[in-house]
């Protein structure tokens, strides 16, 4: 058989209409002939095949290949989350490098004296999302041995002899024919399956939670505001972007991990700015008060401790993109929100997934070294919120368990005795309609609401609402008859005492405090407090239920001791 009989054969299989499209390889962009549809084509040349094959004077690696190897030294994609181990391009993913790294001619092919020539001037593959460079740190990782053990260790993978669709492996290693087929543009970019919702990345990659993640259900649509947050997709809502909301297979700006944006916080708040996602989550983020993700970039790092080390917050230390959604539940119980993130438990022993909001907070406010320290400087000093909460404490806040006072008149419904309350009851974006976890606040320490503790404060609902808003003004200062207008009218409203003098809002670990001393979260601010210059005392002793007595000096009015 004459050799333009062998490549007419060769050239009309691979013509052969596909599915009910009718496609071939003359319709889409790898058709580099004259007749090409794309903007990259020849001059003259009118084979379609030939600028990837040959039947003769190949490069002898299959198929039928006519180019050189472009011999390029590729950097790799890495990151401390991958367990495979991708080497320099191999099979078909170095096929395809000899055009899409930019290197070699395109109309450089083997079975060809000369070079064939492209119109414009073309040479190499232009600059564009199609020239990969010699830089695949940015792109999804290829080359590589996808085994069943690799699967099994990431957690999160697909079995590979589960992969029966059309996402298939060669040779055992992922190559880019495992999600391209340059053949057929079915899908747009020869993918091998849809990308809308994701389901070529969905074939490989089970990330737990994700079926029922409000990123995988969300119909929200762009508002054409501000930046377009799937700038390299044509689909128009949260889940048919799914994981290219915030990842990009090619090119990606954010290497490790290929996410859209290098600074870990854009990938999120190019959508939770009010312009897709309903909530404004950016503009909570530039109050004052606020979880600072913009002052760090690249120091977290989804396989740190679940106990931080390094001082850091990014949004995704509070929240798993892949696994979140909406579902509302009752103190201590994780909300939808904080659903699938590691956490410290009240041993201070790490968690994979919390089951309690407070687990979350752990991670950073209690046994971290260089955490936030404490605001007042106390008799007791304690920066660990896990030692403050603890429910063996003589006084606590309800976070992990009802508190220890049986007797709370001043508690506003439904809340009683028995309730248990949120970290973010307290600490919280401010204002109406604000989102409800602590991203930012114009009160201090991210105050839900706000809570003076300057010395010399007027009383008022307004100053101390963080405390009205659970325990009822009118009863803090005359309710209970004489002790409490004896106690907390005298200090509050005629001596201009704020709450946070005698009371510490988290607790007193059992290891500092004890059951007469500070009962009733009683832990003097020393800024404001001192010992009887006398006596040297400085206390509060619980003498039963409504009454006690102090040691101390407070505005210059020595207490040896006052009884309430």
């Amino acid at each position: 058989m004459r050799r333009i009989d062998r490549t007419r054969l060769l050239v009309a299989f691979l013509m052969l209409p596909v599915g009910a499209a009718g496609q071939s390889i003359l319709n889409t962009p790898h058709n580099l002939s004259v007749s090409g549809p794309g903007d990259i084509k020849a001059e003259s040349e009118t084979e379609v095949c030939v600028f990837c094959h040959t039947p003769h004077r190949s490069s002898g690696r299959a198929p039928l290949w006519n180019r050189e190897d472009p011999g390029s030294t590729y950097k790799l994609y890495s990151s401390s989350t991958l367990l495979a181990s991708p080497g320099q391009p191999t099979g078909s993913s170095i096929l395809c490098l000899s055009c899409h790294d930019g290197s070699l001619a395109l109309g450089d092919v083997l079975s060809r004296s000369s070079p064939i020539t492209f119109a414009g001037g073309v040479t190499t593959m232009p600059s564009g999302s199609s020239n990969l460079g010699t830089n695949l740190a940015d792109d999804h990782p290829v080359s590589f041995y996808y085994s069943s053990t690799l699967a099994a260790s990431e957690g999160e993978l697909a079995d590979p002899a589960s992969l029966s669709g059309p996402v298939q492996l060669e040779d055992g290693q992922l190559q880019c024919t495992s999600c391209h087929d340059p053949h057929k543009d079915l899908y747009g970019n020869f993918l091998v399956a849809s990308q809308r919702y994701s389901t070529l990345c969905r074939y490989c990659h089970q990330k737990k939670g994700w079926d029922n993640a409000s990123h995988a259900l969300s119909s929200a649509t762009w508002n054409g505001l501000g930046n377009d947050p799937w700038f390299h997709t044509g689909y128009s809502t949260v889940s048919e972007n799914a994981c290219e909301n915030c990842h990009d297979p090619h090119s990606a700006e954010g290497e490790e991990r290929l996410l859209n944006s290098k600074p870990e916080e854009e990938n999120c708040l190019v959508c939770h700015n009010g312009n897709v996602a309903e909530t404004d989550i950016q503009a909570e983020m530039a109050k004052t008060y606020r979880h600072d993700v913009f002052s760090y970039q690249g120091i977290h790092d989804p396989a740190e401790p679940a106990l931080v080390t390094k001082r850091h917050v990014e949004c995704t230390d509070c929240h798993n993109p892949h696994a979140a959604k909406a579902l509302e539940a009752s103190a201590p119980d994780v909300t939808g929100a904080l659903l699938g993130v590691r956490g410290v438990d009240s041993q201070g022993e790490a968690v994979q997934e919390i089951q309690y909001q407070y687990q979350l907070c752990y991670r950073c406010h209690a046994d971290s070294p260089n955490k936030p320290g404490s605001p007042t400087h106390r008799q007791v000093e304690q920066n660990n919120v896990r030692l403050e909460f603890d429910p063996s404490n003589p006084s606590y806040h309800p976070i992990e368990a009802p508190g220890r006072n049986t007797n709370v008149p001043s508690l506003i419904a439904p809340l009683n005795e028995n309730s248990i309350i949120y970290c973010t009851d307290c600490h919280a974006s401010d204002g109406t309609g604000a989102a409800k976890g602590p991203h930012g606040s114009i009160y201090p320490h991210i105050m839900k609401y706000q809570y003076i503790t300057s010395d010399g404060t007027s009383e008022s609902y307004q100053a101390y609402e963080l405390c009205y808003r659970c325990h009822d003004r009118s009863q803090v200062i005359n309710g209970m008859g004489r002790f409490y207008k004896r106690v907390h009218k005298k200090h509050i409203v005629r001596e201009n005492t704020p709450c946070n003098v005698c009371h510490d809002p988290h607790g007193i670990s059992s290891s500092q405090g004890d059951a007469t001393n500070h009962s009733h979260l009683m832990n003097f601010d020393l800024n404001v407090v001192s010992p009887d210059p006398r006596t040297g005392r400085l206390e509060f002793v619980d003498t039963g239920n409504f009454s006690g007595k102090c040691y101390l000096e407070c505005h210059g009015k020595r207490h040896s001791p006052k009884s309430y």
